[in-house]
């Protein structure tokens, strides 16, 4: 790669809208592109200990009056002697028939974090890694483009994933991936190809690294998170560290996205829907890697290659 050049911009395809966090309730947001089979929204939170219900509405529109349509309302409730989840669709400023689920997984006063995985046909949502609900459309998905917050709830974040990485055999809420982890690339890498690694960043954190490693085990290039210092960093074979000039956007307990998108002559980074630049790597260095090691404070819930 020549000096000065440049690599592509990473396709919006592959951005990830940045994650909201603590956000104030009510709460309105536009979903970037809309909602369409594939897409995950992801909601950490708490419970409030007198929480009497809270709901989190997929709307057509952002209207006060008329009120938008509905596609999908999730509607906890936890001032009944028996606390459920009431699931429906507003159309037409009128309400359709509720779909109603016992056994709500969600306690007062406890933390929570909730899926939502849109399907061709239906809506899956998990609650702490466990399925709970699926809920078929009554309404084009297509036609979603806000989310609503609303009712007794503490938003810590809220995250929007643009490809569902979770469909690995039967899995479709994953358990976590232990760290250190291990990912084979048994063909390398070639242009066009990305890598994806989405997490959650611990309570204490010490630092966070990706690391690609050829078939003599050594790690030409290596992405290194210090939150000691706040930096973010390029780690060559020989030990060299080139920082990156941008904002430390890894923070304890919040969600994170790290995206490798590999092209001609490099490859290119973004985190939580940020490029942070490009570093250079030659062809055949790509396509000698062999293995995608992670290691350091986070929880993992995707690796994907």
């Amino acid at each position: 790669m020549s000096p000065g050049e440049k690599l592509d911009p990473i396709p919006d395809s592959f951005i990830l809208q940045p994650p909201v966090f603590h956000p104030v309730v009510p709460y309105v947001t536009t979903i970037f592109g809309g909602l369409h089979a594939g897409k995950m929204v992801m909601l950490q939170g708490v419970v409030p200990l007198d929480a009497h219900r809270f709901q989190v509405d997929f709307q057509c529109g952002c209207s006060l009056c008329p009120r938008p349509d509905i596609a999908f309302h999730f509607n906890p409730r936890f001032h009944t002697t028996k606390p459920h989840v009431i699931c429906n669709t507003l159309h037409g400023g009128r309400w359709q028939r509720e779909a109603r689920w016992p056994h709500l997984a969600l306690r007062r006063g406890s933390s929570f974090l909730i899926l939502f995985l849109f399907g061709n046909e239906e809506v899956k949502v998990s609650v702490n890694g466990q399925h709970f609900l699926h809920f078929r459309y009554r309404l084009p998905l297509s036609h979603v483009d806000t989310l609503g917050i609303f009712g007794d709830i503490l938003v810590e974040a809220v995250g929007f994933l643009n490809i569902n990485p979770f469909v690995e055999g039967s899995r479709e809420y994953p358990a976590g991936h232990e760290v250190p982890c291990s990912h084979a690339l048994p063909q390398g890498l070639s242009p066009g190809q990305v890598i994806i690694v989405r997490g959650l960043v611990l309570q204490e954190p010490k630092h966070f690294t990706v690391s690609l490693r050829d078939q003599a085990a050594h790690a030409p290039v290596t992405l290194r998170a210090s939150f000691a210092d706040r930096t973010l960093a390029w780690i060559s074979r020989w030990g060299q560290k080139k920082l990156i000039s941008a904002p430390f956007l890894f923070y304890p307990q919040r969600f994170f996205e790290v995206l490798l998108l590999f092209q001609e002559g490099g490859l290119k980074l973004a985190l939580n829907g940020q490029g942070l630049g490009a570093t250079s790597m030659n062809q055949q260095a790509l396509e000698q890697l062999r293995e995608l090691r992670i290691s350091g404070s986070v929880q993992l819930y995707c690796v994907h290659s």
